[in-house]
């Protein structure tokens, strides 16, 4: 009997709806399984058709692709003498399912449904899936005709299984099947699977990664002693522990798939075993600088446009959204130097010049990347100096302009239609011309960055246009502290999804990692929107003091609204213990009151965000993470009239426990 046993995993980078591409992928990762000696190949989930493909998993094209992909597998060469584990959509006895199938030398061995669907956060399995409920069930799969044509096979088994080759028992669980609290793998184990492979879809968020790597870790402690292929390690370790194989005498049996064919070889003796695996956990730092760069290389050679535009303000935002572009660039000009021909071709694509490559980050961002500053009247000179040296430092070809001619002009036409010229507040308007004033500017500001990305390429002699970068943060983005339409709306936001704490730390770390020392002025400064006049040349209009709140506290109050699920009453009673050593009772209520009042009054333009990366569990994207209604009655009677007898008119708290119908 063979010792070692040599399997594959893979994370493809699988394009939702790219049948022709998804396919050239997973073949190529079978082709590099077998050449390092691998026996069972692992896919990610839903691979074939893609995992995003949202609602086109109700369209029968889906389904009929996906098997005309497994079609072309079954077919090819490539995956002959090696067992193939693949993720696509399958509808049985008329119920869609998210399912593993699982197949050796043309024949079908399992089809194996997803058992606990994901339907938190920003997933929405349940909406298109059902969850196979039957434990260790199987039945007779149909299958299509042009899969019985290759296989030879009328019906295969559809359900909970495992498969038992020569030499071992193999188990195959589903991503979110590992989060649950009885996971598939620990019946499989006391039933004696010794190997067990997890596929999955699941998406980068910070500070996840150290979850993800600790369920999979504690899955495997429970199995092995060590990250190895060795099955006598495992059987001697699990025979040792008595009151687990008193457990196992008494498991309920899974239905076994006989497959001829063998993991191992017997000349494996000598063959090394791998040495098990250390993970380096990333700073959050870390990982705002790895994630979101990578997301927007990916953005970037798929969307085939030559680079992105990033109107640059001299702010902490924009800033950080700059620095994650030459992160980019760093990442690909590393690729470049390892060999990564793949990159090297993207790049050569992108940039329009099939002998170019990649060195210097400084260079490849000057090519790819344009920062703008767009100056006013209102703009202070500093802002201006800490953009330029930014853009210096990170060597983006950087363009700077005036754009009140542009609002000169707006204005002049609203003035000749109506005859009335608004003021700011500092020069004696109300508060509806202040706030009027500000929009015109900042939506200005997008309207001329989607002209300098379609066209300033073109002024240059260059093919191409450019995608254009938003730069609100996540926090912004949940108070409304934006204009809807102006620079917070372009093609892509790679810190949509990331708080302003995040953020601040992370320009700290570029300022180290990327040596850029500009942006330790731009840590400094106070955030502003400078959409008001200026006071004796300097800003007199600061994010925070706008806001009516810090930044910190905004933090929290995503996160009691959105993870914890709070609304105003009972976000009011949990800062009251969080924050009883700095605030009054009063004070609570006050921030409260304030916070859901402008969250509800600006709502609506969540509608309208910008599409983001995903990285914090409080986002208040509308849409595809945080679905709720964006017209409230934003005075909140019943809910603030709760907080209210809870505080009396002296500032003594009344406890919420003794609260009848009739108090509220």
């Amino acid at each position: 009997m063979g010792r070692k046993v040599t399997v594959a995993t893979c994370a493809l980078n699988q394009w939702a709806l790219d049948f022709e591409g998804n396919l050239q992928r997973i073949l190529k990762s079978i082709e590099i399984a077998k050449n390092r000696g691998a026996r069972y190949r692992l896919g990610p989930e839903l691979e074939i058709c893609g995992y995003g493909c949202w609602d086109h998993y109700y369209e029968s094209d889906t389904l009929l692709h996906s098997f005309q992909v497994l079609a072309a597998l079954l077919e090819s060469p490539v995956t002959q003498d090696i067992i193939c584990d693949v993720g696509m959509p399958v509808m049985h006895r008329n119920v869609r399912y998210n399912c593993r199938v699982i197949f050796l030398n043309r024949k079908i061995l399992l089809i194996r449904p997803k058992m606990a669907l994901a339907n938190e956060g920003n997933y929405r399995e349940l909406r298109w899936f059902t969850p196979w409920s039957r434990s260790r069930h199987t039945e007779e799969y149909f299958l299509p005709r042009m899969i019985q044509d290759l296989t030879k096979q009328e019906t295969v088994p559809f359900g909970d299984a495992v498969l038992v080759t020569w030499d071992t028992c193999i188990g195959s669980e589903i991503c979110e099947e590992l989060w649950t609290p009885h996971s598939p793998h620990i019946d499989m184990g006391l039933d004696g699977v010794e190997i067990i492979t997890n596929a999955s879809g699941s998406h980068h968020v910070l500070r996840k990664a150290n979850t993800r790597v600790d369920l999979v870790t504690m899955a495997t402690s429970k199995e092995v002693l060590t990250a190895t292929l060795d099955l006598e390690d495992v059987r001697s370790y699990r025979a040792e522990i008595s009151s687990r194989n008193l457990e196992a005498s008494r498991a309920s049996p899974y239905p076994r798939v006989k497959v001829d064919f063998a993991l191992s070889c017997h000349e494996d003796l000598l063959a090394p075993v791998s040495e098990p695996i250390e993970w380096k956990y990333h700073s959050p730092e870390e990982e705002i600088s790895l994630g979101p760069a990578c997301w927007l290389w990916d953005f970037l050679r798929r969307s085939q446009q030559a680079g992105f535009l990033l109107p640059l303000s001299g702010g902490v935002d924009s800033a950080a959204t700059a620095c994650l572009i030459y992160s980019m660039c760093c990442q690909v000009c590393e690729a470049v130097r390892s060999g990564n021909e793949e990159v090297l071709a993207d790049v050569r694509t992108i940039v329009n010049q099939i002998s170019y490559t990649p060195q210097d980050p400084r260079d490849l961002c000057g090519r790819i990347l344009t920062t703008c500053y767009m100056a006013s009247k209102n703009s202070s000179q500093e802002t201006c100096t800490r953009a330029r040296e930014l853009a210096q430092q990170i060597g983006s070809h950087h363009i700077s302009f005036n754009i009140d001619p542009a609002v000169k002009a707006v204005m002049g036409i609203f003035s000749l239609v109506t005859g009335k010229s608004p003021l700011f507040a500092a020069h004696g308007g109300s508060s509806r011309e202040n706030l009027a004033l500000q929009n015109v500017q900042a939506r200005i500001r997008m309207v001329l960055a989607y002209l300098f990305a379609q066209l300033s390429l073109w002024s240059r002699g260059i093919r191409g246009g450019l995608l254009v970068l938003g730069s609100a943060n996540v926090d912004e983005s949940l108070l409304g502290y934006l204009t809807k339409y102006d620079c917070s709306s372009a093609d892509v936001n790679p810190i949509g999804g990331i708080s302003k704490t995040d953020l601040r730390a992370f320009v700290q770390f570029c300022i180290e990692r990327f040596q850029l020392p500009a942006l330790q002025s731009i840590l400094s400064a106070l955030a502003t929107a400078e959409l008001e006049p200026l006071a004796d040349g300097q800003v007199s209009q600061t994010d925070e003091e706008d806001m009516g709140m810090t930044y910190a506290e905004l933090s929290v109050y995503g996160k009691l609204r959105k993870v914890a699920k709070m609304g105003p009453y009972s976000m009011f009673c949990k800062l009251l213990g969080m924050w009883r050593h700095i605030c009054t009772p009063r004070q609570v209520a006050d921030k409260v009151k304030r916070f859901f009042s402008k969250y509800s009054m600006n709502r609506h333009k969540m509608t309208t965000l910008t599409p983001a990366y995903h990285a914090e569990n409080y986002s208040p994207e509308d849409n595809r993470f945080d679905l709720r209604p964006f017209l409230y009655n934003t005075g909140w009677p019943w809910q603030f009239r709760c907080i209210e007898n809870q505080v009396n008119p002296a500032g003594m708290f009344l406890s919420p426990c003794f609260m009848s119908v009739e108090e509220t």
